[in-house]
């Protein structure tokens, strides 16, 4: 494996200092380090060394929806965004709810080398809401299973729930929840308010959210078992996480980087962009988030990544997919809204974005610090450049970015995979 010398990257936006890899690993630490023989030395000074960074939430697709997506183009497009690991959603075509499926996704993951695929489990099979799939199964597999989710679809049954929460706690695991009373939220098209009345459009009301997450917060507690949950859209849902985790309850949560961004006002010309699920929310539900993600009472950064085909999206705002892809916007996202706000400086992006959605997943190998000994995965990061946004170019084989012709900050040059560069620009040679 060659070796390469990183010069004079601030750590988490500290002090400069030189990063020696060797053997997949972080060998040195220091100042004026002198490279090891046919090391290859990257000049990084203005940059920004990240430990890798983690993704909780991404949909890859396949098996079964290639057009939209596959294994490849999907991690291709992480690196890009400085991503070393990301889970994969099980809400594919055949349902990753077996151990087979999850082992075919995990090495269609090694395969394409990018980074690494932690496959995450259906709850209830088929995702349909009805029986457990195989829990244990798929966290004996060779993919390790330690998350599950019916992403997509809520468990909407409260004993179900229990149970898969009961179960997981034999190995570690955790119920990652996609909080929607199905009741609730019949035909519901974007966020229940003005913004709907005005468009005609079936609102979506905020506690169809927050009564999922009350109540599987208090199933969590009575079993004593973990919960996680995605996509966190509301300021009402902030409340009930803030007091669950007050209550020393094993709850974490994440919140995407649209919905620190974007609001339901950009739904005003109808553009299907911006149909997504949970919908954006109003202004002061994303201060709401912002601050949660800045006190820690949000744990990480998820992006839901998902990417749909043209036809999918361009069509009118009823009939067309809710999603949104953002691998390769993730970091610039977080800058724009939490950096250069000043809620978060560097070392809380990398606590969020790294180091917390990897202890969520159990991952040992993923959001390490960067100090001699720990696996060399590392972003290399510009956070004085900046550019609008151009999804023409992106490695994602979709193309339904919200983000597409905004101007944001920053750019990622390098995405190591232990110490080996899955993205590279020319110029830091």
């Amino acid at each position: 494996m060659r070796a390469y010398l990183i010069r004079g990257a601030r750590i988490l936006g500290g002090a400069r200092a030189d990063l020696s890899l060797r053997d997949g690993v972080i060998a040195e630490v220091g100042d004026g380090l002198a490279p090891v023989p046919g090391a290859e030395v990257l000049r990084a000074d203005g940059l920004l060394a990240l430990p890798g960074l983690v993704d909780l939430h991404t949909h890859l697709r396949e098996p079964g929806r290639e057009d939209a997506e596959t294994v490849e183009s999907g991690t291709r497009a992480a690196a890009l965004g400085g991503y070393t690991a990301v889970h994969a959603m099980a809400n594919t075509d055949p349902v990753a709810d077996t151990a087979g499926v999850v082992e075919q996704v995990w090495r269609l993951g090694r395969e394409a080398g990018h980074c690494d695929v932690h496959p995450v489990g259906a709850v209830t099979r088929g995702i349909e809401g009805r029986q457990l799939a195989e829990l244990g199964a798929m966290a004996d597999s060779a993919a390790g299973v330690r998350v599950f989710s019916d992403d997509g679809h809520c468990v909407s049954d409260a004993v179900l729930m229990r149970r898969a929460l009961e179960y997981v706690k034999a190995f570690g695991g955790v119920i990652a929840q996609h909080a929607q009373e199905p009741r609730l939220t019949e035909g519901a098209q974007l966020n229940e308010g003005e913004m709907s009345a005005r468009l005609g459009l079936c609102g979506w009301p905020a506690v169809a959210e927050e009564s999922i997450i009350a109540r599987d917060v208090l199933l969590a507690a009575h079993v004593e078992s973990r919960l996680h949950v995605c996509h966190v859209s509301t300021a009402g849902s902030v409340e009930i996480i803030r007091w669950a985790k007050g209550k020393g309850w094993q709850v974490t949560a994440e919140v995407t980087p649209h919905h620190l961004l974007l609001t339901d006002a950009l739904a005003d010309t109808y553009d299907p962009m911006y149909k997504v699920n949970p919908p954006l929310r109003t202004s002061e539900d994303v201060a709401a988030l912002r601050a949660a993600l800045a006190d820690g009472t949000i744990d990480c950064v998820a992006t839901d990544h998902a990417p749909h085909p043209v036809e999918a999206k361009e069509t009118e705002w009823t009939a067309a997919a809710m999603g949104m892809i953002g691998l390769e916007t993730a970091l610039p996202v977080v800058q724009e809204a939490m950096v250069e706000t000043g809620l978060l400086d560097w070392a809380g992006v990398a606590d969020r974005m790294s180091f917390r959605p990897a202890r969520i997943g159990r991952l040992r190998a993923q959001g390490q610090p960067l100090t001699a000994g720990s696996p060399a995965n590392i972003t290399l990061y510009d956070p004085a450049s900046r550019g609008v946004v151009d999804a023409t170019g992106f490695a994602s084989k979709s193309r339904n970015s919200p983000f597409a012709g905004l101007e944001l900050p920053g750019r990622v040059v390098a995405t190591f995979l232990r110490g080996r560069p899955t993205v590279l620009e020319g110029k830091l040679t």
